[in-house]
């Protein structure tokens, strides 16, 4: 059954296009100025009062059944009255889907005038929504928009992408057509359900609206619903004859269509087309996330020319994620627990990062929310990854004292627990102890912690050091200088996020060093005699220890990574390891490469 609601009303947070469905803000003036005494004519034998040809109106013109009595005159009235703002929006954007409505109207066979039904139903509103949950164009309540093929789950909601809503919406009023014969009546049911419509033909033995309409069969909502979509439709048809000459109309929207894969983001996208996830959202106005359905290719639609760029730059994208800051300044009455729910953070997370030791809160008191942001970065021509953090030019005194307050802030990760996922795979994960992470969170025992459950972690323990340098022969400065750093292999990148007991991993030469298997000595620099001579001839010259710190090597940057976790790990600091790479403020990308030195 589909029923038209009043208001918006949306779990989707990030779609800021949400809006009430304009025709219903109004709905309660309407009924009451209806059910006014003498405000209907019911019967066949009120439309000889009126004449069509009189009012100016030829039937001829029009597709639906057009009649013309009391109620199609009082909203005649109204939209050119009080609610003339309303309707002038409305007519500004109807020309954005007109064209593609009619167009499925005719092809299956039904009156082009039915597309000013979503006129009354939305306002031409895509993003509509009522309290009843119906949305969309056609305002489909989601049980009546899945009969008639429309996708509702988290990630999709296609009621509010007007194309395919349009071919569902007209599956339905087939059907409704086909089952009641009279144009009337199915748009009644369209509103009130084909139950009650049949339910009223039955009980009052007529298949006329206006009696219906004269009877208690059906609700003051529904009878009010065929008078104001004829007048629409009169309107509609010719808005200049009725005042309405200033109207900016929308141009239809032009797209493209490109197959992109599960689960990436817009605001990704938007950065390869130089675009925004803003507009790519209204293109593709039934995703309900910054971000396309996971696991599947989804097939996107861009702005006209938008379709090569993204194909050619999608692979260069890279993603920077940072630890920033907000302030939240304590207002009278908050506490812990509204604050933790505001910022969708724990109690944990936020007492750390404010070095808290209680709970209890003083109106006034500035408080730092920690919060990751991502920003999608394209690679130039040439680039490579790990030259992006290297390239952000000189430090800004907000930059100096961003990285001051980094080092006198505990770090503190959160982590939602998912499906499968155990507390001791965490804490392999993070490089802690379960013990830990039970002690930060205030849980009990293990059976405590449920899917779904957001855990603050703080990887801020030295972890040991899993990368082993290939030991080279320092036999004279030219064989210095050509040493090359080493590379960890797959196996070795991995190895660097396990825990305390992980072996240490088989060591993997350069390309120009000799093969690890030929290797017996440790890994410590070790100094061999001169072979300028013959061995026979000369003696053997004792094995030095080489006093050198330890070479520096290449590290892979993961999700949650931060200089001073990373400094900690290999027993640096972050000045350091931002000196050896050249980097000018704490910005790291996930999968870059970083030099690190252990000190």
């Amino acid at each position: 059954m589909h029923k038209s609601g009043a208001a918006a009303s949306s779990s989707d947070s990030d779609n800021d296009e949400i809006s009430s469905a304009e025709p219903e803000e109004t709905a309660q003036e309407e009924l009451e100025a209806l059910n006014r005494p003498g405000a209907w004519e019911y019967g066949l034998s009120s439309h000889e009062k009126y004449s069509l040809e009189q009012a100016g109106i030829d039937p001829s013109k029009y597709d639906f059944p057009i009649a013309l009595n009391k109620q199609v005159l009082y909203y005649l009235e109204l939209f050119q009255g009080k609610q003339r703002n309303y309707f002038t929006q409305w007519l500004a954007r109807s020309t954005a889907y007109r064209p593609f409505i009619e167009a499925e109207l005719k092809k299956a066979g039904l009156p082009r005038d039915l597309v000013f039904l979503a006129m009354i139903e939305s306002g031409y509103n895509p993003s509509a929504y009522s309290p009843a949950d119906a949305c969309g164009l056609w305002q489909f309540l989601e049980g009546t928009g899945r009969d008639f093929g429309l996708k509702v789950d988290p990630w999709v909601d296609e009621r509010r992408e007007p194309e395919k809503a349009t071919k569902a919406a007209i599956r339905y009023l087939s059907r409704l057509h086909a089952q009641f014969d009279d144009w009337y009546l199915a748009v009644a049911a369209y509103n009130a359900g084909e139950g009650r419509i049949d339910n009223a033909i039955t009980t009052y033995n007529t298949k006329d609206f206006w009696e219906i309409a004269a009877s208690e069969g059906i609700f003051l909502e529904t009878k009010r619903y065929v008078p104001k979509l004829i007048a629409a439709i009169i309107i509609g048809r010719n808005p200049e004859k009725y005042g309405f000459t200033d109207v900016k109309y929308h141009e239809p929207r032009q797209y493209e269509t490109i197959k992109v894969p599960g689960g990436v983001d817009l605001e990704a996208v938007a950065v390869t087309a130089n675009t925004s996830a803003k507009q790519l959202r209204s293109f593709n106005n039934e995703l309900r996330k910054n971000q396309t359905p996971p696991k599947h290719e989804y097939t996107l639609r861009v702005p006209i020319g938008a379709k090569d760029l993204i194909a050619a730059n999608l692979d260069k994208l890279r993603p920077v994620t940072r630890t920033v800051y907000a302030t939240h300044t304590v207002k009278k009455g908050e506490t812990l627990t509204t604050i933790c729910g505001l910022y969708n953070i724990n109690k944990t997370t936020l007492l750390k990062a404010n070095n808290l030791r209680t709970a209890q809160l003083k109106k006034g008191l500035r408080l730092q929310i920690p919060t990751t942001s991502t920003k999608y970065v394209l690679l130039k021509e040439g680039e490579q990854p790990e030259e992006l953090a290297a390239n952000k030019g000189a430090k800004s005194e907000k930059t100096l004292k961003a990285e001051k307050a980094e080092k006198s802030t505990p770090q503190i990760v959160t982590h939602r627990i998912k499906s499968g996922e155990t507390v001791a795979a965490l804490a392999k994960q993070y490089q802690v102890s379960v013990k830990d992470i039970l002690k930060w969170n205030k849980i009990a025992s293990l059976d405590k912690v449920k899917k779904g459950q957001l855990l603050s972690i703080q990887p801020n323990r030295p972890e040991p050091q899993v990368v082993a340098a290939v030991a080279k022969s320092v036999a004279t400065p030219a064989e210095k200088s050509a040493a090359q750093i080493p590379t960890l292999g797959a196996s070795q990148k991995r190895s660097v996020a396990k825990t305390e007991n992980v072996k240490q991993p088989a060591i993997v030469p350069s390309p120009k060093t000799a093969p690890a298997a030929k290797q017996s000595t440790p890994p410590a620099m070790v100094a061999k005699a001169s072979k300028t001579t013959p061995a026979a001839k000369q003696p053997a010259a004792p094995v030095v220890v080489a006093k050198t710190s330890n070479p520096p090597t290449w590290y892979v940057i993961k999700n949650g990574d931060t200089l001073a976790t990373i400094a900690q790990r290999f027993q640096t600091s972050a000045q350091d390891l931002r000196a050896l790479n050249k980097l000018s403020g704490n910005t790291l990308q996930t999968g870059s490469k970083l030099l690190v030195k252990k000190g």
